[in-house]
């Protein structure tokens, strides 16, 4: 459940302040079974620093009940008998669980090799030319997880985020420094 809840934090804010936001709600609450019963005000007053806490506070107090109702607790181990389509699936119901928050959950929480895709995935697999122009952040999950090999997903979005902060940047992508720049269509496109 750390994962997931962790993975809510971090939509559009910084590591840093989505930890602080999670390290807050647990001095806070102690437990999941307290953030479930607390109101939705209590939470946002916990993880405010993370920022867009009401609506954070609200997904994860939904997200956490309704774990609750079905599962009777909040252990996610479960889907670890699920086919990864399955276990995609039964979180991506929980509210405010997308493609991304579902393949967090499964590759760090329980080893699976869905493939997270995070803007610095996309924007370094779209100049790699490994995505479409077209494709969109969500059907790029499915795409990148079909390209690479079950045992190498975790090592692959790992470097991806790596590269995409270091060198892929979004606004000065440093060409001149990237080791795969004489394999990438964009850097060829820079030097052209």
């Amino acid at each position: 459940m750390s994962t997931l809840v962790s993975t809510v934090l971090s939509q559009n804010t910084s590591d840093v302040n989505s930890e602080r936001a999670f390290d807050s709600l647990m001095a806070a609450f102690g437990g999941w079974e307290a953030v479930a019963d607390a109101s939705p005000s209590e939470i946002t007053r916990s993880i405010r620093v993370g920022g867009l806490a009401e609506i954070k506070a609200r997904r994860i107090k939904n997200m956490l009940q309704e774990v609750r109702q079905e599962r009777g607790g909040f252990d996610l181990d479960f889907l670890g008998s699920f086919s990864l389509a399955e276990a995609k699936a039964w979180l991506m119901k929980l509210p405010g669980v997308g493609p991304k928050t579902a393949a967090c959950v499964l590759l760090f929480s329980l080893g699976r090799p869905a493939l997270p895709v995070d803007t610095h995935v996309f924007r370094v697999a779209r100049r790699l030319g490994l995505l479409h122009s077209k494709v969109s952040a969500e059907q790029a999950h499915e795409i990148l997880e079909n390209l690479i090999p079950a045992g190498q997903v975790y090592e692959f979005h790992l470097n991806m985020v790596e590269h995409g902060r270091k060198v892929c940047k979004a606004q000065r992508p440093r060409c001149h420094l990237c080791v795969l720049r004489e394999l990438c269509p964009s850097a060829t496109e820079a030097r052209g």
